[in-house]
């Protein structure tokens, strides 16, 4: 009951989190086009708006900051492998319960407990860009830093899912 229970909890998660990565990879094209239009208004027609330029900047981060539990999923994270490339799949196992016990869910609460007064008093003030004609939804933007804690923090709960199930396997 309690296996079955936590790969549902694994298989929501994934299913989250490869649904979030798909939507981000539209951002990726929104941002991409974005950016010709600013270039050729800029250098075609001497035309430029910073509202369109922080706009960029906006998606950008949305695009790294929540694609990350997306890339975790995928295992394509940087990662040196020198050694963990030549282990078992038991080892590599071990690795990753052990980095992500030890090293991911403790930065990202971490992360959690400085960022989230950071991000409450911009949202207080409604912050806005300091530059004229610029966006005022820097309060929006900050917020990515409390989604990409909570994004990354869920998918590292199904990747200890993941290498626990595999681990206790292969000792069967």
């Amino acid at each position: 009951m309690g296996q079955q229970l936590l790969l549902n909890i694994r298989t929501r998660v994934e299913q989250f989190t490869e649904y979030t990565g798909k939507l981000l990879s539209w951002l990726t094209l929104l941002m991409m086009l974005l950016m010709v239009l600013v270039v050729v208004l800029r250098y075609g027609f001497n035309m430029g708006w910073i509202a369109m330029q922080e706009s960029i900047i906006y998606l950008h981060a949305c695009v790294f900051m929540l694609g990350a539990a997306y890339t975790l999923k995928h295992d394509e994270h940087v990662r040196v492998d020198i050694f963990y490339r030549r282990f078992s799949k038991k080892n590599q196992a071990i690795v990753n319960i052990l980095g992500t016990a030890l090293f991911l869910i403790p930065v990202c609460i971490t992360l959690l407990i400085i960022s989230w007064q950071y991000v409450a008093a911009s949202w207080q003030l409604l912050e806005s860009s300091k530059e004229a004609g610029g966006l005022p939804l820097v309060f929006i933007l900050k917020s990515f830093i409390i989604g990409f804690v909570i994004t990354l923090l869920i998918q590292a709960v199904a990747e200890l899912i993941k290498h626990t199930t595999l681990l206790f396997q292969k000792q069967q």
